[in-house]
């Protein structure tokens, strides 16, 4: 069958209709229907300092929405694993593992917008060493064991459920970041399909004498909302939609490379661009149909601040004329 995973990044620009309040409520009751609904993940990011507003506190709403669902899993990508006291992560991770059921998994990576670190008095030009200490300090603190910690011998309690590389992985799109991945043996997560990429990552894990674990690669993923009238749609909740990819853009300098990464400025350049995507349900068919195994079903309800009823429209549309059709 296919992947079905929803996404929810809590922006609430000053044009929208929708409050703050609104959407996070919104996103939970969307969350909760997801799980029963056969989706499979419930996607999360990280940011702070947003003008309009986004998710900068991942772990907490992790566990809101673990004490929502039964089955889901959850996967924060990405947490801004260097802007975190090492030990009190190991902590929380554990709880959250432990809590629900093995269900959450964060993906820790460097981020790359300055301010961020900056705001929280953590120096940008240190995170590639701050995010190697992190990563060693959860591996030990994963083992249930004591370790020695900044100079005092500590431990975390409890042992989590999961096996480490099933609560933790190692996202970026750089060499740097692949080999990170390897060197702790952690599963590979860029933010894109590069085959290039993830073949390093292989040959790094050999390299190493160790087995490589299964890349976390999204494939050629796109934001997807289903209608039975797209144009309309796209006049409804395109600007929405075009906020969001305008802001990855401006943030997304240089190197940085992502799925989402567009250089639309206009709604129409925006859909010709495919990364965002407003399907019939017959759309939808046709496509499961010509990706076989490797269908994959990227909703994004809420994107950008999208009123929560347009939202529901095309997850109730999708169960309604496309779901049962699938498997």
């Amino acid at each position: 069958m296919a992947s079905l995973v929803i996404r929810f990044d809590f922006r609430a620009p000053s044009f929208g209709k929708a409050t703050a309040n609104e959407l996070y409520r919104e996103s939970i009751e969307m969350a909760a229907w997801a799980d029963t609904h056969g989706f499979d993940v419930i996607a999360l990011s990280e940011h702070h300092c947003v003008e309009g507003g986004y998710l900068s506190s991942p772990l907490v709403m992790a566990g809101i929405l673990a004490g929502r669902t039964q089955q889901i899993r959850i996967l924060t990508v990405a947490l801004l694993a260097p802007l975190y006291d090492p030990l009190r992560l190991a902590e929380d991770l554990v709880l959250l593992d432990v809590a629900s059921g093995g269900r959450v998994t964060v993906v820790a990576g460097l981020g790359y917008r300055p301010i961020e670190y900056r705001a929280l008095g953590v120096p940008f030009e240190q995170r590639g060493r701050l995010l190697d200490e992190c990563l060693e300090v959860l591996l030990q603190a994963f083992r249930g064991e004591s370790f020695d910690y900044r100079g005092e011998t500590v431990s975390v309690s409890p042992r989590p459920v999961s096996i480490p590389s099933k609560l933790v992985e190692v996202a970026g799109s750089s060499k740097a970041a692949a080999r990170r991945a390897a060197r702790f043996g952690l599963r590979f997560c860029p933010p894109l399909h590069d085959p290039e990429l993830n073949a390093f990552y292989e040959s790094e894990c050999a390299r190493l004498g160790i087995p490589p674990q299964p890349i976390n690669d999204p494939g050629e993923p796109w934001m997807l909302f289903v209608s039975e009238d797209p144009d309309r749609s796209w006049a409804e909740i395109g600007p929405h939609l075009l906020h969001d990819a305008t802001s990855y853009a401006s943030w997304q300098t240089g190197d940085q490379r992502s799925y989402q990464r567009s250089e639309a400025f206009t709604i129409e350049m925006l859909r010709e661009s495919m990364i965002y995507r407003i399907l019939t349900p017959e759309e939808c068919l046709a496509y499961a149909r010509d990706a076989g195994e490797d269908a994959s079903f990227l909703h994004f309800p809420l994107g950008g601040g999208t009123p929560p009823e347009y939202g529901w429209q095309s997850l109730e549309l999708f169960a309604d004329k496309v779901l049962p059709y699938l498997e």
